[in-house]
């Protein structure tokens, strides 16, 4: 015989006795260990939460194996479910990942992960206050602008530098300074675009320059360049293709001759280098040094691409260039914070010590040899195996990425793993929910790891979390 409305009710209100108040479970000393991470009013509303959770659950009917059947297993039941909740909305959304890709400057996972020093330089600035617009010599207003030039001026061989916050600014600012109102000449092979679909010709037009293309996709010479000159010339742009490569029936000229040829007219020749090397032969990257010493008036490119540094844009080159550049407008809405200065004086002190190759992580990655990580793969493999874990180790290749060193394999060894009962996409989806996340990826139809892109601390991490795996459930 069904039960009666009335009978269900008073057996609901039986049940929900069970559910101690808000004020008995604050002090219980779990509760009080969530009050201190995260608040006191936070706490409360998650215990709401989580009550209400437990009363809809026993009004349902749930017959859920996890559901208390008395006031003390309610009282943990709230407990545990006010952490879980308290800790996803204090998570955040950016978060720290384990990028087993293989791609170092993976743009998507923010590039190029900082040096220790560059970690340390920004502790040091950001607790407290700093001279970040303050002249001590002379005990009154400075410029933000004298921070890392002197660094960068030594390392480059440039009069003057300054900071944007990253390298389109920087082109934007390098254009509308010495180009608006008048033409910029750059060869059709060179108009890029860059990632999240921005275009070269687009940041161009944005600066009131008018774009004065040359030559052909595939052949540009300079007899080009110097064709085009006039009075309304304002510059010769050169952009380095760092993000794609044409071959076959091709033709570009050498920096040099550009650069003669800007003499011969008397106008300003600029280049977008768009990576930032600093280290000959570094990703068969052309170097920043390599472009000043062939004449160009100004260069351009990232902070946080092979340069390993922060987000940011940098100019360097002639004084009387970068001099005008910094008094305009633009620069203010364009400028750095403290903190991204710090960390880029941190990286380029690293530079200065001749400490770059074993302290910034990027230079230390695209440099690691093949042995090595042949080495550091078996010994990961060997305790993913015992773990119960099928596993094997293929050649393949890793990739600098962050639009450099285009069509250039880095030579590596993949731990290729697999869980019984998952398919590939499956498990690449289970290791992105771990703490921390695992981003790997997937071929051959098997999920690889590539520990080129896998600092040793998080090397450790990443051989717990897998031997702690066990298969995801549904629901």
């Amino acid at each position: 015989m069904p039960h009666s409305p009335l009978l269900l009710q008073s057996s609901t209100v039986a049940e929900f006795r069970i559910i101690p108040s808000i004020e008995q479970l604050r002090q219980r000393s779990a509760v009080a260990e969530i009050e201190r991470q995260h608040g006191a009013a936070a706490t409360v509303v998650a215990l709401r939460e989580a009550a209400a959770a437990l009363r809809d659950a026993i009004r349902d009917g749930s017959s859920a194996p996890n559901l208390p059947d008395d006031e003390p297993g309610a009282a943990t039941w709230i407990e545990r479910e006010a952490s879980h909740r308290l800790a996803a909305r204090f998570r955040g959304s950016l978060i720290p990942v384990i990028n087993a890709t293989g791609v170092v400057l993976h743009t998507n996972l923010g590039r190029a992960p900082l040096s220790e020093a560059a970690l340390q330089r920004v502790h040091q600035v950001g607790r407290g206050y700093s001279s970040l617009e303050y002249d001590l010599d002379a005990g009154r207003r400075g410029s933000r602008h004298v921070h890392a030039e002197a660094l960068l001026t030594r390392l480059t061989g440039a009069e003057a530098a300054l900071v944007a916050n990253n390298n389109a600014a920087a082109t934007l600012l390098m254009l509308t300074a010495l180009g608006a109102g008048r033409e910029v000449v750059v060869s059709r092979g060179e108009l890029v675009e860059i990632g999240g679909g921005f275009r070269i010709p687009d940041v161009m037009a944005q600066s009131g320059a008018t774009l004065r293309e040359v030559g052909t996709t595939n052949r540009t010479r300079v007899a080009d360049y110097v064709a085009s000159i006039g009075p309304r010339t304002a510059l010769l742009l050169r952009v380095h293709p760092s993000n794609f490569r044409i071959e076959g029936f091709t033709e570009r000229p050498t920096l040099q001759a550009l650069v003669a040829a800007a003499r011969d007219a008397g106008i300003p020749i600029v280049e977008d280098l768009g990576s930032g090397c600093l280290v000959d032969g570094l990703a068969d990257e052309p170097t920043v040094q390599q472009s000043l010493a062939a004449g160009v008036d100004l260069v351009c490119f990232s902070g946080d691409k092979l340069l390993g540094g922060p987000q940011c844009g940098i100019i360097a080159g002639r004084r009387v260039f970068i001099d005008h550049i910094k008094r305009h407008p633009l620069m203010r809405a364009l400028r750095v914070d403290k903190l991204t200065l710090a960390a880029l004086e941190g990286t380029l002190l690293e530079y200065l010590a001749g400490r770059a190759a074993d302290s910034v992580p990027v230079v230390q990655m695209i440099q690691e040899p093949a042995d090595s990580l042949e080495t550091r793969a078996r010994l990961l493999a060997d305790a993913l195996h015992d773990a119960g874990w099928t596993v094997a180790l293929t050649s393949g290749s890793s990739a600098v990425g962050g639009g450099s060193a285009p069509g250039i394999q880095l030579p590596t060894v993949l731990v290729a793993i697999e869980w019984p009962g998952l398919s590939a996409g499956a498990l690449e989806s289970a290791l992105r929910a771990l703490d921390p996340p695992i981003v790997a990826r997937i071929e051959h139809d098997r999920v690889v790891l590539d520990l080129r892109t896998v600092n040793a601390r998080q090397e450790i991490t990443l051989r717990e979390s897998l031997i702690r795996f066990t298969e995801p459930t549904s629901g």
